[in-house]
C-alpha cells in the first residue's frame, strides 16, 4: 500500500477548503470535479472540518454500494435524518438494518405492489378530474398539485384511509421538515440541536406534529383485528423468520415516518421534472400520448397490468430521474481501511457518491444535458454499466419503495396525458435547487390544454 498514489485534492481555501464553494453552487461545484478529475476517478475535499473522497465513476460506486459495502456505513449526514426518522431503513447500519430489511422488503413485493397499484390509479383519476374542473386559462403550478396527489397516494396506500382535513397541515409540516433539514445537512457549521434557534424551534413543531399522527394511527390500528390491504398491516403482521419477532411501535414510527415523507416528496419532484421535460419537449410528449392512449384505449382507468406495459412512458420517467435524480447525493463512511483502485483509503473517511454527477458523465451519457428518452431502449442501454445510473441508490441498500415509486409516477403521467396537452408558461429553463431531494428553484408552471371533445 506504499506505493499507491494520493488521493488528488482541491486545497480550497485555507482552514475550510470547499466549503464555501459547495454550499454556494453543490451540483456545478460537483460537476467542476467530474470535468477537472474525471480521469483520475476520485477527488477528495474539504468540507469544515473533514475531508471527503469524491466519487466519480461508476466502478467504484458499485464497490462502495455493493461489492464492499459492509465496509461501509452511513455518513455523518445521515445523523442530522435519524433525529426526524428514527432508526429506519435509511439511516441505520449493520446487523439491525439487516433485520428491518428482512421485516419490511415482504410488503413491497410485486404481488403486493399490485394491490397497491389500484389505489394509485383511482387517486390519478379523480387527480386529473379535479385539474378538469379548474380555471385552466391560467397556469398550474404543477410541484403544489402533485405534492397533493402524491400525500393522497402515500396516506391511502400506507393506512388504507386519507386524512381528512390534517392532510394540509401535514404537507405544510413535512415541507418546513426538507427545508429545515436540508440546510442542516448542507451546512457543515451547524447549531446544537438544543440551542432555541427559530430553525431548531420550527423543527421540534414540525417533527412532533408528524409523530404524534402517526404514533396515533399505529396505536388505533393495534386494536384493530380488521385485515386491511395496506402497508401498515403488512408491516404489523411481518414477523422476523428467525426470531418470529415483529417490529417494535419505536421501529414502526421509523419505518412509517420514513415511507410516508419519502413516498410522496420524492415522487412529486420527479413527476414536476418529468412534466416540465415533456412540456419542453413536445414531440417526445407526442410520442409518450400515443402510447398511453393505445394502451387505455376506450376505457376511462389504467389497470394494474398496464403500468408495466408501456415501454416509452418508463422510458421517459428514467430519463427525468437521470437529468434530475431526487437524491443527488449519498454520504457514506468507511469502516475499515480499504482499497479503491489505485488509491487507499483509511478507516472513518468520508464517502461521497452523487447520482447526479454520475448521470451526467459523458463517457456513459454523450451529450448529457441532453433530453433524450431513447437513451433507456434496450439495444442503447445495452453495455452500459449499471451503476452509471441510481437514481434509487444500489447494492443492498437499494430504496425499498423504488418499484412503488416508479409505478405510482406511470400511473399519474399516463393518466394525465390521456387528457391533457402540457405546455410550459414560463420562457426561463428550470434550475435545479439541491435540497434533501434536487427541487426546482422557482415553480413549475405549466398549462394544461384539454384534450377531451
Amino acid at each position: 500500500m506504499t506505493d499507491q498514489p494520493p488521493i488528488p485534492f482541491v486545497k480550497g481555501v485555507p482552514f475550510l477548503g470547499s466549503t464555501f464553494a459547495f454550499l454556494h453552487n453543490p451540483l456545478g461545484f460537483l460537476r467542476r470535479l467530474q470535468k477537472q478529475y474525471g480521469d483520475q476517478r476520485l477527488v477528495r475535499i474539504q468540507l469544515g472540518r473533514r475531508t471527503v473522497t469524491v466519487l466519480l465513476k461508476p466502478e467504484e460506486a458499485k464497490y462502495v454500494l455493493q461489492e464492499n459495502n459492509r465496509n461501509y456505513g452511513r455518513g455523518r449526514s445521515y445523523k442530522v435524518l435519524r433525529e426526524f426518522l428514527g432508526d429506519g431503513l435509511l439511516t441505520t447500519d449493520g446487523d439491525y438494518w439487516r433485520r428491518q430489511r428482512r421485516l419490511a422488503q415482504p410488503a413491497f413485493h410485486r404481488q403486493k405492489l399490485a394491490l397497491l397499484a389500484d389505489t394509485m390509479i383511482d387517486e390519478a383519476v379523480a387527480w386529473t378530474g379535479q385539474l378538469q374542473a379548474q380555471d385552466r386559462t391560467r397556469p398550474v403550478d404543477v410541484s403544489t398539485v402533485l405534492t397533493d396527489v402524491t400525500l393522497r397516494i402515500v396516506t391511502k396506500t400506507l393506512f388504507g384511509s386519507g386524512l381528512g382535513n390534517q392532510t394540509a397541515s401535514l404537507s405544510q409540516a413535512l415541507n418546513e421538515l426538507n427545508h429545515i433539514i436540508s440546510q442542516t445537512v448542507l451546512n457543515p457549521i451547524r447549531l446544537p440541536s438544543w440551542f432555541p434557534s427559530p430553525a431548531n424551534q420550527a423543527y421540534e413543531k414540525a417533527s412532533k406534529q408528524v409523530n404524534d399522527l402517526i404514533t396515533g394511527i399505529i396505536q388505533t390500528r393495534r386494536q384493530d383485528a380488521t385485515p386491511h390491504d395496506d402497508l401498515l398491516d403488512m408491516l404489523l403482521r411481518a414477523t422476523d423468520e428467525e426470531t418470529g419477532e415483529g417490529m417494535t411501535d419505536a421501529q414502526l414510527l421509523s419505518e412509517l415516518i420514513t415511507l410516508f415523507t419519502a413516498g410522496h416528496e420524492t415522487t412529486a419532484t420527479s413527476m414536476a421534472w418529468t412534466l416540465y421535460l415533456l412540456a419542453t419537449h413536445p414531440d417526445a410528449q407526442t410520442r409518450a400520448r400515443t402510447e398511453a392512449q393505445q394502451t387505455l384505449g376506450p376505457r376511462t382507468r389504467f389497470s394494474a397490468d398496464d403500468l408495466r406495459t408501456m415501454p416509452y412512458l418508463s422510458q421517459v420517467i428514467n430519463e427525468s430521474l437521470r437529468l434530475y435524480p431526487p437524491a443527488w447525493a449519498m454520504s457514506r463512511l468507511s469502516l475499515g481501511p480499504d482499497t479503491l483502485g489505485v488509491y487507499s483509503l483509511a478507516a472513518d473517511e468520508g464517502v461521497l457518491i452523487s447520482p447526479y454527477i454520475l448521470h451526467h458523465d459523458p463517457a456513459s451519457w454523450p451529450n448529457p444535458d441532453q433530453f433524450d428518452p431513447d437513451r433507456f431502449a434496450p439495444e442503447r442501454a445495452a453495455g452500459r454499466h449499471s451503476y452509471a445510473f441510481l437514481p434509487f441508490g444500489g447494492g443492498p441498500r437499494l430504496c425499498i419503495g423504488n418499484q412503488f415509486a416508479l409505478l405510482e409516477m406511470t400511473a399519474l403521467l399516463g393518466q394525465l396525458l390521456t387528457m391533457f396537452d402540457l405546455i410550459s408558461a414560463d420562457t426561463t429553463a428550470a434550475q435545479p435547487s439541491p435540497l434533501i431531494t434536487l427541487r426546482s428553484k422557482q415553480p413549475i408552471r405549466l398549462y394544461l390544454r384539454n384534450l377531451m371533445i
